[in-house]
């Protein structure tokens, strides 16, 4: 199994790199954020999975051990295939994740393009118990405030990602009220 690269990103797509190593070029699919932050012809390292298919062997990379890990972990749920699990890891933060799966809310998931309800709740089911014993420290999962105005946010339009974007930018001493969290948050996107 290859369980790292690093290289040369000689190329960048929409949905994976080109990373040039030993002569050898390997696409690479990333989540999103990566693909937005890397800068072409810089050197770059990724812990990897390899997904071996009958007529493909397909890798997959993460700037984190713990991005690889939970990929691994999604994989082992009904319904996720790889593409679908870096979908989720590329639209929802491994804070959100934990939280989801520790709150059981599975209506987190299912605001990932291609999940479902059904592939969402066979996530909760999957994760349930590995997650808290896994990297993921419950002080680092988002409040439940924070998933309240997530939900606003989305409800307004904004996608996930965004909304995770705007609660980071709340100042640590912002009231805890909601009311007031989702206004902060509103001011992250004017």
């Amino acid at each position: 199994m290859i369980a790292s690269i690093e290289g040369n990103v000689s190329q960048v797509l929409e949905d994976s790199l080109i990373i040039t190593t030993g002569g050898m070029g390997f696409r690479v699919f990333v989540p999103t954020l990566v693909c937005k932050n890397v800068e072409p012809h810089k050197i770059l390292a990724l812990h990897t999975y390899l997904v071996v298919r009958e007529d493909a062997l397909v890798l997959y990379g993460f700037e984190t051990v713990e991005e690889r890990d939970m990929f691994t972990m999604l994989l082992g749920a009904n319904g996720v295939g790889p593409r679908t699990a870096l979908a989720i890891i590329s639209t929802l933060s491994m804070e959100m994740i934990a939280n989801a799966v520790i709150q059981e809310q599975s209506e987190i998931f299912s605001r990932v393009t291609g999940v479902g309800k059904k592939t969402a709740q066979s996530i909760i089911l999957q994760l349930q118990g590995k997650v808290k014993k896994g990297p993921f420290s419950p002080t680092t999962y988002i409040k439940d405030i924070d998933a309240d105005v997530i939900a606003a946010l989305t409800s307004l339009g904004y996608s996930i990602v965004e909304a995770q974007a705007a609660i980071q930018m709340i100042p640590k001493d912002a009231d805890h009220d909601l009311e007031t969290r989702i206004r902060l948050a509103l001011q992250y996107f004017s």
